[in-house]
């Protein structure tokens, strides 16, 4: 199963007021394993960049400047998707963003059943305690120390970890088939009990042995005590 985990850095709030992407960052899982590829794109927003964004991800006018506008980045970002899942913390605020960015750009846009939101998996899980990325990464011990502000790709490296930890920890399944769990039963050694160097004291009395002894004599040879 393929996934991507997918992080955006904007100029604002909504794209209806004409806020725009200015980052993608994307970490790619297969069967909840990084694969090591990544994607990662800055845009220029084709607008000045709001003093209240710069504070949040540093990305200003003059570092943008020439990057390419997201009309010409547009389709490298949805092959690199393809059909597999986009894992997004606040997955409604990124998905309106890309697909307002899409449809500008005339190309398809993407289906909200598409992503995973781990805000609602984190609110579902922990109902009542705080759910931002960095309260989640204090709660599974995930290492945020290099986030001192937001950026794309070092967030969704992040979020990775701590998408594992949500759906149940860093133990991924490796997809070992069955015939290799049979082939090490096969091999394992057959475990036995081994007699106890000191035997356990009878814990019955005297006059209950004595008592169970002639209880066996007057049933015979026959009786399942003598057959041993």
């Amino acid at each position: 199963m393929r996934e991507i985990v997918l992080d955006t850095e904007t100029t604002g709030f909504e794209p209806s007021e004409g806020h725009r992407i200015v980052e993608i960052g994307a970490v790619e899982l297969f069967n909840h394993v990084p694969t090591g590829r990544t994607y990662h794109q800055y845009i220029n927003p084709e607008r000045p960049m709001p003093a209240e964004a710069f504070a949040v991800h540093g990305l200003g006018d003059e570092f943008l400047r020439d990057k390419p506008v997201f009309r010409l980045i547009g389709q490298a970002f949805l092959d690199f998707v393809g059909d597999a899942k986009l894992v997004i913390h606040n997955a409604a605020f990124d998905m309106k963003f890309l697909n307002a960015e899409l449809g500008w750009a005339r190309l398809p846009l993407l289906p909200m059943n598409q992503a995973v939101d781990t805000l609602a998996i984190a609110k579902r899980r922990f109902p009542g305690s705080p759910a931002t990325l960095d309260a989640l990464c204090r709660r599974f011990g995930v290492d945020n120390s290099a986030r001192e502000k937001h950026g794309a790709l070092l967030d969704s490296e992040i979020l990775a970890e701590v998408y594992l930890e949500l759906i149940g920890g860093r133990q991924p399944d490796f997809a070992l088939g069955s015939a290799t769990t049979e082939t090490r039963a096969a091999h394992a050694p057959v475990w036995r009990p081994r007699p106890r160097p000191t035997p356990l004291p009878p814990r019955i009395t005297e006059e209950e042995a004595a008592a169970h002894a002639a209880f066996v004599a007057k049933m015979g040879d026959s009786a399942i005590w003598n057959q041993t």
